[in-house]
């Protein structure tokens, strides 16, 4: 059977150490750093651009620092959260101060949603900002973090996905003795990768194209719209190559099916992509 190895790359980029005291970048978290950096610099060029919005841009792009600052607060305390109440409520219910442990892993996409849907929000409010126009703005941004987090995600080796024979399953580290049947090395999805790709770079050509060439801005809430119903979709679709999650794997489960065969990926997707159908919807009347 056909397999590609899984690289030789650390979690860690490098690590300093000084007497008790070490310090380590993890990929994980470059990833995040990377993504909101290059996020906020597509909502400045964004704002810098009235004619995009057909005249007027929702705030001053000197605004956009400051919602920087909420926007990162969002992801983090809606991340971690989500992944604590969606995920592992019982062990951290039992263990709560693992539940700070934010370098450890453990960050929830649509719990960052709604982290980044609640803090943009108040900003939105407080600046007298237009909410869904802003909305818009961030949805153009978004699909830059999936793509590095994505990413980060396989550096880590994290979130794989089945066993299969394709040629560009991977092997990845710890996964072989999960593989019912096989007896050496256990090949799988890189759900990981499919999601970059499908989220980040296929999600992130369409609304670029959308709001650079088709002026999507000047309709509220179609960009969003568009991002809401495409991640949810993708999201979804790559949930039938990923391995479930372990918490959710029992001997009468074997499958990790929460509801109707479905898992919690795509429980918590279909909101999102009927939202998403609505916004476009809405778009298209308004």
């Amino acid at each position: 059977m056909s397999y590609i190895p899984f690289p030789d790359i650390a979690p860690e980029i490098f690590t300093i150490g000084f007497g008790d005291f070490s310090f380590s970048l993890r990929w994980y978290a470059l990833a995040y750093i990377v993504g909101l950096i290059l996020g906020w610099q597509l909502v400045v060029a964004l704002m810098k651009r009235p004619a995009l919005w057909g005249g007027t841009a929702p705030a001053a792009p000197g605004k956009v620092e400051d919602l920087l600052t909420w926007i990162i607060v969002g992801v983090i305390l809606g991340g971690r959260l989500g992944f604590v109440l969606f995920y592992q409520p019982g062990y951290y219910l039992a263990n709560p101060a693992e539940i700070v442990k934010v370098w450890q892993g453990g960050m929830s996409f649509h719990g960052g949603f709604l982290g980044v849907v609640v803090a943009s929000w108040v900003w939105a409010g407080r600046n007298g900002v237009a909410r869904l126009s802003l909305a818009d703005a961030l949805a153009v941004a978004a699909p830059a973090g999936l793509l590095f987090g994505r990413i980060a995600n396989f550096i880590n080796a994290e979130l794989w996905g089945h066993p299969t024979t394709m040629p560009w399953g991977v092997a990845f580290p710890g996964a072989g003795q999960d593989c019912p049947g096989v007896i050496g090395i256990c090949a799988r999805h890189p759900s990981q990768l499919y999601e970059a790709g499908l989220e980040g770079l296929v999600l992130g050509t369409i609304l670029l194209v959308g709001v650079w060439r088709l002026g999507w801005l000047a309709r509220p809430g179609r960009t969003l719209g568009v991002f809401l119903a495409g991640y949810g979709a993708a999201r979804f679709f790559v949930e039938f190559f990923r391995e479930a999650d372990a918490q959710f794997v029992t001997p009468d489960n074997p499958g990790g099916a929460m509801v109707l065969g479905l898992q919690m990926g795509q429980l918590l997707s279909l909101p999102m992509i009927l939202l998403g159908l609505w916004f476009i919807l809405r778009a298209r009347r308004a």
